[in-house]
This record gives structure tokens, sequence and C-alpha cells, in this order.
């Protein structure tokens, strides 16, 4: 387990997100990175940008928003507490459940929404036709 800590040295990014477990897969990771969802020090970052102690790595994934601060090098995959101190955790807590907007549930095999269902979704969120985003705004 030394050779897969340390205290100094460099490490992908996307290798080192997914080694602490911020995401499941290094692919997840990779894509978030190139997807501009990864920042370190404030700036995007490609998958392959170099992480050392002391920065900080803000991960968007899975609608939610973690910012870290790196205390550790872990160049493999390691286990949950391992993981936890690998890392400084300064994110926001996430918002209670009661205050998560419900996903819209539609009955099985009643298809696509018609143009009606959809006004109506859109009166009931407080939407119309007239808040429609432009591509000038």
């Amino acid at each position: 387990m030394a050779d897969e800590v340390a205290d100094e040295g460099t490490v992908r990014v996307d290798a080192w997100v997914w080694s602490v477990r911020l995401t499941k897969t290094r692919s997840q990771a990779a894509a978030a990175c190139r997807a501009g969802h990864v920042r370190v020090n404030g700036e995007r970052v490609k998958p392959a940008q170099s992480v050392r102690v002391g920065d900080q790595v803000r991960v968007f994934h899975a609608g939610r928003e973690r910012l870290v601060v790196v205390s550790k090098i872990v160049r493999k995959r390691v286990g949950p507490p391992v993981a936890a101190t690998c890392y400084v955790d300064n994110s926001p807590p996430p918002p209670p459940k009661e205050f998560t907007a419900p996903a819209a549930v539609r009955d099985r095999g009643a298809g696509r929404p018609t143009k009606r269902d959809r006004r109506e979704l859109e009166r009931l969120q407080g939407l119309g036709p007239h808040f429609r985003i432009t591509p000038d705004q």
C-alpha cells in the first residue's frame, strides 16, 4: 500500500478522481474532464493534467458538486477508508430530499407527451411560451 499512496509527486487528474472514488469509473472521470466538469485550482483541465498535493479539485458529477483539496497522491484505486484520507472535503452539503424537485411521472405505456400535455406541464411549473430562451438572450 506504500506504493499506492504517496505524500509527494504527481498523477493524472482523471486517475486521481477515480482512485479516491469521486467517480465510479475512470472513463467517467475522463469524460467529466473533457466536458469541463473537473477544475483544478479554478481552471478547466484535460484528463492528462497533473495534480499534486495542495491542489483544489472541483468535480461536478451525478448532480452534485464536490470541492476537495488533495492531501495525498493515489496512483491506484484504494478502499473507501483509505480514499477518505487522501483529500479534505470542503463540499457544500447536499440539499435535503424534500427540497429537490420530484421527477415527472407518466403512466407506463402512455407514450410521448402531446403538445397539450407539454403546455399543461409548463403552466404548472410557472413557465409559458413567453419564458422561452432564445439564442439572442
